[in-house]
């Protein structure tokens, strides 16, 4: 990686030069999409907060790490959110050559603090239940080709317990329909920066009306798609578009279906669905290693926070006490 040398003081120049000026050359490659939007962001927000204490951003000072971090957590900014924009700090010194600020003990115990003051569970949206599922589906129109499209995001985003951003990924050259349902290939995603891919099956389903391949084959019949993206824009006169569906899309597709269903919309966003076949597919029983297959997770840690809410109930502990 080749060095990068920045002129940095607090004029209105070094607060215009942004993340896609100075890291996108490097990262746009090995960073998801997501991630660079954030990075941006946080970048663009911290740059304004220095000129305005007129300090310098890039190098940074522990203190005016901390002192930032600070400022952000006496705002209401959730811990999560002070650690990203954290992280973002750190990768731009990083990338740029420069010391990490973050590995400073000031900001080491600033961070901490914030986390002990204002706590640091993230604040997670819903998992889907497959008893929630079937109520947005039965106020979701089959008929239409809105209704049609969002059915099968919901489905097919269930059933394959996908990120939004690989679900929106998905081309029709990705699918096979096999005798046992369709087969599909997910060319990249979140933890597979490299584009190696996987596999995963999504079986028929019992009943035809939750049914994900016949989701999947009534909406490619009925948006006449062909090739290319699989997910696609509907206009109001129910017309569908040539381009990709955005992953934010998505979140407005299970919320929308949730207000229909008569269920609190706010508790539900992209992740519900990838949530919802972890949970679900823990508390039927499945194996640890069936539902990784599906999901692609790769830290059993992580995928046991979906297993033990999904068999909270499960061998309690307090059913043993005779109360």
């Amino acid at each position: 990686m080749a060095d990068v040398v920045l002129a940095v003081d607090s004029s209105d120049a070094d607060v215009a030069m942004t993340m896609t000026e100075v890291l996108r050359h490097y990262v746009e490659k090995s960073k998801a999409p997501n991630t660079l939007r954030a990075y941006d962001s946080d970048l663009r927000h911290y740059q304004r907060w220095c000129h305005v204490h007129h300090a310098s951003w890039l190098p940074a000072a522990p203190q005016t790490v901390a002192g930032y971090l600070a400022s952000l957590a006496s705002t209401g900014i959730k811990p999560s959110t002070v650690r990203r924009r954290l992280s973002a700090i750190a990768e731009v010194h990083r990338l740029t050559r420069f010391p990490s600020p973050a590995a400073d003990e000031l900001v080491r115990l600033a961070m901490a603090g914030i986390r002990r003051q204002h706590g640091s569970a993230p604040t997670q949206k819903a998992a889907l239940t497959t008893d929630e599922l079937s109520l947005l589906l039965a106020t979701t129109s089959p008929v239409t080709s809105a209704g049609s499209r969002d059915r099968a995001v919901l489905l097919l985003g269930f059933a394959g317990g996908f990120r939004r951003s690989e679900l929106v990924a998905l081309d029709i050259e990705d699918i096979d329909e096999v005798a046992q349902g369709l087969q599909v290939r997910i060319r990249r995603s979140k933890t597979d920066q490299d584009g190696d891919g996987r596999e995963l099956g999504i079986p028929w389903g019992e009943h035809t009306g939750t049914c994900p391949v016949r989701a999947y084959q009534s909406w490619r019949a009925t948006g006449r798609i062909a090739g290319g993206a699989l997910f696609r824009p509907v206009d109001r006169h129910d017309r569908v578009g040539g381009n990709r569906l955005t992953d934010r899309a998505v979140a407005r597709i299970i919320q929308r279906a949730a207000q229909r269903a008569g269920l609190d919309p706010r508790r539900y966003a992209g992740h519900s669905l990838r949530a919802g076949l972890a949970t679900a597919a823990a508390a039927a029983g499945a194996p640890e290693r069936a539902i990784m297959a599906q999901t692609g997770h790769r830290s059993v840690t992580t995928l046991r926070g979906y297993i033990r809410k999904g068999t909270l109930f499960e061998e309690n502990a307090a059913e043993y006490l005779g109360l």
